[in-house]
């Protein structure tokens, strides 16, 4: 009973560490004690292991503040009870802050007071770089809001030290999260800031960000990545990702240097993002009319949109078929198999080769050495996959139609 009493007692000291951790924005000290300004991450396992736990506190919070324009940082943390050891074998409870300071650059605060007081440097702070775009939401009402989003190189001044502040919201926001080499000179860094009202005159804080690589295309041509995309929890919902996406875009348009735009390792968030972008922007060519949507994916979609929007060929035929999918007339049974039909021969392409890569196999192995080297879908489990594969974006389609639908 007394074991089963202190297992008990034990998981009451075993925290989750995403509702632990508090993040704020700061703009005026009385920011600190205004839960509306908290924020959470949407992941900790970078920092705290898979099970996103810390274990040996009761009512646990993490205090990551920082000052809403030059990101000064505060870490701090308080609890009602922490785990005896002498009570429970020897159980210690977890370094929390020792997680995090590592990866923290150096200057950050622990203790409240003086994290205030930097705050009376936010009126001299001015966002690196140059200006690339102003953007507003609400315009003319009480709720208007102003952004202006800003590129700029490692080697703008004093940037050097604000993006190590800055990269540290990835860890909290972005799965398998690493931070560049920022002495490649291949770098290009894109940020947004809200610019607000305040004391007569105006202040900034920082939205969200984005980093660009720029690798070699042969034989003569640059291909920019875009490597890392966040907006802020804050800043969500009002189109800021979109816009940022498009500034992006805008800033390589008008250069024959640059073959088209990739990116790394997207998220699920960031492909309908990209999927709306891109397809909003190609339903202005020609090649994407409604006439020729109903003819097929064809050179000259391709062609267009590498050259007027710089979309590479793989997501040229994605963006094809989520406008081809809105032009399709759901109601005609003929129209609507076709336009399944044409996305399943485009599914079925790593079917194909299989089936010829099994036919090549079979002349050079004996049975045996073939069961062992091959494993082959039938017929049946082909198209059962086919279907899958289909369903899942058809409903991927409709979720970026429904957005821009609502954008007209």
């Amino acid at each position: 009973m007394e074991g089963s009493y202190k297992k008990n007692v034990l998981q009451s000291f075993i925290i989750d560490s995403n509702e632990a951790l508090d993040f704020k924005l700061v703009r005026e000290p009385s920011d600190v004690d205004n839960d509306e300004t908290t924020f959470k991450p949407e992941m900790s396992h970078q920092i705290f292991g898979e099970n996103e736990s810390i274990f040996g506190y009761q009512n646990l919070k993490i205090s990551l503040y920082y000052t809403a324009g030059k990101l000064n940082t505060y870490l701090g943390m308080n609890y009602s009870k922490k785990v005896d050891p002498k009570q429970f074998e020897g159980a210690t409870a977890d370094d929390v802050m020792g997680a995090i300071t590592p990866k923290l650059p150096p200057g950050y605060m622990t203790n409240l007071d003086d994290f205030l007081v930097t705050l009376n440097k936010e009126q001299s702070f001015k966002p690196p770089g140059e200006l690339l775009s102003t953007y507003s939401i609400n315009k003319g009402s009480a709720a208007e809001k102003n952004f202006e989003l800003y590129s700029c190189t490692i080697e703008e001044p004093s940037f050097r030290s604000y993006h190590e502040r800055l990269q540290t919201f990835l860890l909290w926001y972005v799965d398998a999260a690493s931070f560049i080499d920022v002495d490649d000179d291949r770098w290009r860094f894109y940020l947004i800031f809200e610019k607000y009202p305040c004391d007569g005159s105006h202040r900034y804080a920082l939205c969200g960000y984005a980093t660009v690589y720029l690798y070699f295309a042969y034989p003569n041509k640059t291909r920019p990545r875009i490597s890392q995309f966040l907006v802020l929890p804050p800043f969500q919902r009002v189109g800021l990702g979109a816009e940022l996406l498009n500034t992006i875009y805008r800033s390589f348009l008008k250069d024959s240097n640059i073959l088209d735009i990739t990116v790394e390792d997207p998220s699920e968030e960031f492909t309908r993002l990209r999927d709306f972008v891109d397809a909003q922007n190609s339903k202005k060519l020609s090649s994407y009319s409604k006439e020729k949507l109903q003819q097929g994916f064809n050179a000259e979609m391709v062609e267009d949109a590498q050259r007027e929007l710089k979309i590479n060929k793989k997501q040229a035929r994605r963006v094809y078929e989520i406008l081809r999918f809105e032009a399709t007339n759901l109601a005609d049974v003929e129209e609507y198999r076709a336009y399944r039909l044409d996305v399943k021969r485009r599914l079925n392409i790593p079917y194909q080769k299989e089936a010829s890569d099994y036919k090549k196999l079979q002349k050079a192995l004996n049975a045996e050495e073939l069961r062992s080297t091959l494993s082959t879908s039938t017929k049946e489990q082909r198209i059962e996959n086919l279907d899958k594969q289909y369903q899942m974006l058809e409903n991927e389609y409709r979720h970026t139609l429904e957005r821009l639908a609502a954008t007209k």
